[in-house]
This record gives structure tokens, C-alpha cells and sequence, in this order.
């Protein structure tokens, strides 16, 4: 009777139990929000990780994806970048991008990390952080940041869409690159992660 009762119950729990589903309109988005479901990885705190679903982001738009041209800056001095919590990481812009968006004409500092560089599979990894004019409103204040490699020319497609908030948009335990002011763009730039409503 006991195991009668037992092989209802596991077969309940195999067939009534969904898996849940995982939320997010592109892969990227899916990815970001299987890493921050993941306690050993995700930037959030307890108690935000115990009700969290999905990060909040813009709907894809394909306008947001632009061709940059770029210019190396093959000089450039490392300097110390600040961060949040009064640290500094090493950095120098490895060159500029120049590009159309919303009806205008705009210019990016990207930047290499010293110690990133010296990583295998990193070597090729650019940084671009920058402000808009969502920050503060629908964005998060302090600005935001997208991942790039260095391409084989001197065009690369930026991905606005797969813009994300530093870290300590989420948890002031980290400590985050302080975007300069020179990488700061006079349009709003409704594409990728939106501000996060902490709890």
C-alpha cells in the first residue's frame, strides 16, 4: 500500500509539475536571466534573488543595432578608471566609434582593461560604457555598459539591445567603472536592461 501510494506521488510530481518557463524575448535575454537565477553568479541580494523572474528589458528593436566605424587609437596611455566604491581600474581607449542613431551622428570611447587583456579568451575584449538620456528615468542613473570584441576591420556592430547596468545597480557591495562623462550621448537610448526596481 505504502509503495501504491508513494508511485502515485512521484507520478504526480513528474507529470503535474511544469518546467518553469524561461522568460525572455532573445537569447541574450534569456541568457541574463538564467545568470542571475543562478545564485553562485547572480549580482543580487537575498532577498531580491528569492522573488526574482526576469530582468526588466526594453522590447528588441532592430534600430538599435548599429554598424560603428572605428577608429584605433593605437597611443593611448593606460589610465585608472574610478569605480564606485573609490577604486580604480586599469584601462585605455583602444580606439573611437563613430555612428548614426536616432536621426544623429554620435562618437564612443571604447576601452581595453589591462588585466583582461592578459587573460586567454579575453585578449580580444573591448568595454564600452556610456550615458544616455533614459538614465535616471527608464535606465539606470549611473549609466550603462555592452560588451565587445575587437573586429577583424574597422567596422563593428553595436548592440544596444544587450546593454546592461553595472552590478552595483543591484548590489552596492560592487565595485563598478564610473562611466566618463565624454562617453555620454544626447539621445534616449530605450534598448537592452531597464533600471532595476529594488524591493
Amino acid at each position: 500500500m505504502n509503495r501504491y501510494i508513494i508511485g502515485l506521488f512521484l507520478l504526480c510530481v513528474l507529470s503535474c509539475s511544469k518546467k518553469e518557463k524561461l522568460l525572455g524575448d532573445t537569447a541574450w535575454q534569456k541568457q541574463m536571466n538564467i545568470m542571475f537565477k543562478d545564485a553562485s553568479k547572480s549580482p543580487l541580494k537575498k532577498k531580491d534573488l528569492k522573488s526574482f523572474k526576469t530582468l526588466d528589458f526594453f522590447p528588441f528593436d532592430s534600430t538599435y543595432v548599429v554598424k560603428a566605424n572605428l577608429k584605433e587609437t593605437p597611443d593611448s596611455e593606460w589610465f585608472n578608471m574610478k569605480t564606485t566604491t573609490g577604486d580604480f581600474n586599469v584601462e585605455r581607449i583602444y580606439g573611437v566609434v563613430s555612428f548614426e542613431l536616432n536621426g544623429e551622428t554620435f562618437q564612443l570611447n571604447v576601452y581595453q582593461n589591462k588585466e583582461e587583456i592578459q587573460s586567454e579568451g579575453s585578449r580580444d575584449a573591448l568595454f564600452l560604457p556610456f550615458l544616455d538620456d533614459s538614465n535616471g528615468n527608464s535606465t539606470y542613473a549611473g549609466g550603462r555598459y555592452i560588451d565587445l570584441r575587437i573586429p577583424d576591420g574597422n567596422t563593428i556592430t553595436i548592440d544596444f539591445n544587450t546593454a546592461y547596468n553595472p552590478y552595483c545597480a543591484y548590489n552596492d557591495k560592487y565595485s563598478c567603472p564610473i562611466v566618463p562623462r565624454s562617453n555620454y550621448i544626447a539621445t534616449k537610448v530605450e534598448a537592452g536592461i531597464k533600471d532595476f526596481k529594488k524591493e
